[in-house]
């Protein structure tokens, strides 16, 4: 690295870490708004606005200005880095349930529009628990198992690029599998907990791949610093993925005891706009 480039860099990633604390901060004020308007009406679960205020934490420190720096530098770092913005930070944003929120908030015929939107061809697809894993999971190997790590070291927009790139497909990936958010046409609990067990095998393996060839090359990091983040992906990601696990199983549980109790209190699954979409059941659990 040049000197200018050294100077410049920190400048940079503090510039990188303002605008993205900021498009968190309006994340959740947006969220928090809908909090307030749907609260007068009926009141929204606390612990829902909990898990969304610990979502958007998680995603602010992942910008931590030396946290970026550390992750320039030290694939050890990096790996905390998207841990936190791949895969912590999706659970608390999903499971904050917003879509629900927003359907709560917008008018009928808005809410209609809606749903229609969220069944239509592309968004079916994109949310597809396998394309959803492809694009989470194949997109570490991709990462990880070419020079794409070491270019984006040197390319800032790529470096950029990934970062999204982490937030939207572990999003996609979370809400496909697990997400109590209203989904029309989703897979059955069979297809999805199949999907999230190929997944789980698929990121330990890429793990274990890590670890025995030294992966990602062309870093210039030592093999001590390569085994220590490729086990960190590996445990680090199993607790994660252990979650989603639970989450699916304890929505199974929940549809099972109202199909068996069809004459006990509804659950609270109504939007107010739409009330053929269950918004608190992951979808047909087949």
């Amino acid at each position: 690295m040049t000197a200018h480039s050294t100077l410049h860099a920190p400048m940079a990633m503090g510039a990188t870490s303002a605008i993205a604390w900021l498009l968190i901060a309006c994340l959740w004020l947006v969220y928090i708004a809908g909090v307030w308007r749907t609260h007068r009406q009926k009141p929204w679960p606390w612990w829902r606005t909990l898990l969304f205020t610990a979502g958007c934490l998680t995603l602010a420190v992942a910008f931590v200005p030396a946290l970026m720096h550390a992750a320039h530098q030290d694939v050890r770092w990096h790996m905390v880095q998207h841990l936190l913005l791949g895969m912590f930070a999706p659970l608390g944003l999903v499971f904050a349930t917003p879509m629900t929120l927003l359907l709560r908030n917008l008018p009928p015929g808005g809410a209609r529009r809606l749903v229609r939107f969220l069944g239509t061809v592309p968004v079916r697809v994109l949310t597809h628990p396998v394309i959803a894993a492809l694009l989470d999971i194949g997109g570490m190997y991709l990462l990880y198992m070419t020079p794409l790590y070491a270019m984006s070291l040197s390319t800032p927009w790529l470096g950029h690029f990934l970062h999204l790139h982490f937030i939207i497909s572990g999003t996609l990936f979370t809400w496909a599998i697990a997400g109590p958010d209203p989904a029309p046409h989703r897979p059955g609990w069979r297809m999805r907990m199949g999907v999230l067990f190929v997944a789980m095998v698929a990121h330990a393996t890429l793990g274990k791949l890590l670890y025995a060839f030294g992966f990602p090359h062309g870093t210039g990091a030592g093999l001590e610093e390569l085994h220590q983040a490729a086990m960190w992906m590996y445990y680090w990601g199993d607790l994660a993925e252990a979650v989603l696990v639970a989450a699916l199983m304890l929505a199974w549980l929940r549809r099972r005891r109202r199909a068996l109790h069809p004459d006990g209190p509804p659950a609270d699954t109504r939007t107010g706009s739409d009330a053929s979409l269950r918004v608190d059941d992951p979808g047909k659990m087949a």
